[in-house]
């Protein structure tokens, strides 16, 4: 029996309470994003996902092929009614048993999605604010760079993003270097240099962040590179802007007393869509 807000009730009403997702935060994600029943970037989500797999030791089962993932995300949003646009995450878990130490590797998943309205990605030009999260910090180490179930920084910043009137934070690693944003990477133009942290500084391998990387390389006048970025830099850069699957690019607008221009990321988001 458990007592499940205030009522005692079966351990097997609550389907949680043994669920290590649950219990230790023992799970890894992708979020991806489909349009007209096709999953974008879909063979970088999906190994990144088995790399993910690997780094936290689950046993990857034998039809957790590309194809099986695929097939598996897009009955679902055919069931649904969202084949046109839509986001959907897959959860990997390590099956039930054990402590901190699991009976065993064994996993299972769990997909769900939701509709999207814009079917391309879109410049989104209204005044987007931004600033330093300091109260916790990002480690600089591998679990940093894949997605897990643990986010309690970027929701801790989220809630103090609401409270102080921000659009987004922008998180620190334990070297006060910047890392990324709560919802995707940054990237920083200063002069005619893009530049990113490196996956070393502890920011998530985003799979946007590298169509960016790649996208950018090709624009004559611009050198991309992949370097360690100091709060005071930021104040210092012409653009800065953020980057994930779902929303493209965001561009930033505002940090502290510092505005910024949106030149470079309205191009980007041109370039993303052809």
């Amino acid at each position: 029996m458990i007592n499940f807000n205030g009522t005692i009730v079966s351990e097997d009403t609550n389907i949680v309470v043994q669920n290590r997702g649950f219990l230790y935060g023992d799970a890894v994600f992708e979020t991806v994003k489909i349009l007209n029943s096709k999953i974008l970037f879909l063979e970088d989500h999906y190994f990144r996902l088995m790399s993910s797999m690997r780094v936290v030791r689950m046993e990857i089962p034998m039809n957790f092929t590309m194809e099986y993932l695929e097939e598996q995300i897009l009955t679902l949003v055919k069931e649904s009614g969202l084949e046109s646009s839509s986001r959907a995450r897959i959860t990997v878990y390590r099956n039930d048993g054990g402590y901190y130490m699991p009976k065993n590797n064994t996993v299972s998943f769990v997909i769900h999605a939701d509709s999207l309205e814009n079917t391309v990605y879109s410049f989104d030009s209204k005044e987007y604010e931004v600033d330093l999260y300091k109260d916790f910090y990002v480690t600089k180490h591998l679990l940093s760079s894949i997605k897990t179930t643990n986010r309690l920084i970027n929701v801790t910043a989220s809630i103090y993003a609401s409270e102080n009137g921000l659009d987004n934070c922008i998180l620190l690693n334990d070297s006060k270097n910047v890392v990324e944003a709560l919802q995707g990477n940054i990237f920083m133009l200063a002069g005619n240099k893009l530049i990113t942290p490196p996956i070393s500084e502890g920011c998530l391998n985003g799979v946007m962040r590298k169509q960016i990387l790649g996208l950018a390389k090709k624009i004559e006048n611009i050198e991309v590179v992949e370097e360690i970025i100091s709060p005071f830099d930021l104040q210092k850069a012409d653009e800065l802007f953020i980057t994930n699957v779902i929303k493209g690019i965001q561009p930033i607008t505002r940090y502290r007393k510092k505005e910024f221009s949106t030149e470079l990321s309205r191009s980007l988001v041109l370039k993303l869509n052809d």
